[in-house]
């Protein structure tokens, strides 16, 4: 499998504060019909912090269902509890799932050699590919580019998703794993800009709303056309940036509502976006080439 392209962290949609699976398997459609590369449900996007366990499965079990092996799933199982991700982990290869993604520990503060052993306990207990998910504005702390590059070595370590917002971290990390080791960008916006410097795709958010448009510039960029993939990342800016007007996923899922993707709703402690904001995603959408409104199924 290739860690390569453009992959969406799946929004959930809930109605009446229950996953709507009938709209979720619209998602999925409307993404591998739009050229997604692959599909990571269960991540920060998709609101797996505020579903129980029985939930994270079912929507792991309907994603892997209806994609129905036409693109890889990444399945989100990271937790701050090593032994609960190992679990998770484990069930996400029993339904099916191709790799997992794992973020790292939140709120414990591991030191590095902690997030070490974290990591090589999963991989030792659970065979299924691991990509790892460095996000230090969620997390509280920064996995360092010398962690990451010695995970790298452990052979079911195949990923890192790279939310640092650092180019130069980005850059070291490139520089000092292997080749069949993936960058993927956890940044819509510095997407082209990892990518510049041997990243190799991104886990996107904007995607759950115009995955077209991310997949063309990620292959572009991969088949050497960095003058393709410069034109549609500059037209896509200001639509990644909306995507951040309020606290990810409440924009997105607001976008998705507007365009009759799915429902808007989300989980306490998450709120409504407000109205303010509300206009100036409204504003992004409509400026945007690449988005219109759907028929929701």
């Amino acid at each position: 499998m290739s860690y390569a392209g453009s992959y969406v962290a799946l929004i959930t949609p809930f109605v009446d504060g229950r996953v709507e699976e009938k709209q979720l398997r619209h998602l999925v459609d409307f993404q591998i019909d739009g050229g997604t590369n692959g599909i990571v449900p269960c991540g920060t996007t998709g609101e797996a912090a505020t579903m129980s366990e029985e939930e994270q499965f079912r929507v792991i079990e309907v994603v892997i269902d209806q994609a129905r092996g036409r693109v890889p799933i990444i399945a989100g199982t990271g937790t701050n509890d090593t032994a609960k991700t190992i679990k998770y982990t484990k069930h996400a290869k029993d339904l099916g799932a191709n790799a997992a993604l794992i973020v790292s520990p939140y709120y414990n503060k591991p030191t590095p050699e902690g997030l070490f052993q974290h990591y090589r306990a999963i991989t030792d207990a659970c065979d299924l590919p691991v990509v790892l998910y460095n996000v230090p504005g969620r997390t509280a702390s920064n996995m360092a580019p010398e962690v990451i590059i010695r995970l790298s070595r452990i052979r079911s370590i195949v990923a890192v998703k790279e939310a640092s917002g650092s180019i130069d971290q980005t850059s070291q990390i490139v520089n000092e794993t292997a080749t069949d080791f993936s960058v993927l960008s956890g940044d819509d916006s510095l997407t082209l800009p990892i990518m510049s410097v041997g990243g190799k795709g991104v886990i996107s958010v904007v995607a759950n709303i115009a995955p077209r448009p991310m997949a063309e510039m990620t292959a572009a960029f991969l088949n050497g056309d960095a003058a393709r993939a410069r034109e549609i990342h500059l037209r896509i800016f200001d639509l990644c940036r909306a995507m951040f007007l309020d606290n990810n996923p409440i924009a997105v899922k607001t976008a998705a509502g507007m365009l009759g993707l799915c429902s808007d709703e989300v989980r306490l402690p998450l709120v409504a976006m407000s109205e303010a904001n509300r206009k100036r995603l409204a504003e992004a959408i409509a400026a945007s080439p690449y988005v219109q409104p759907v028929v929701a199924r």
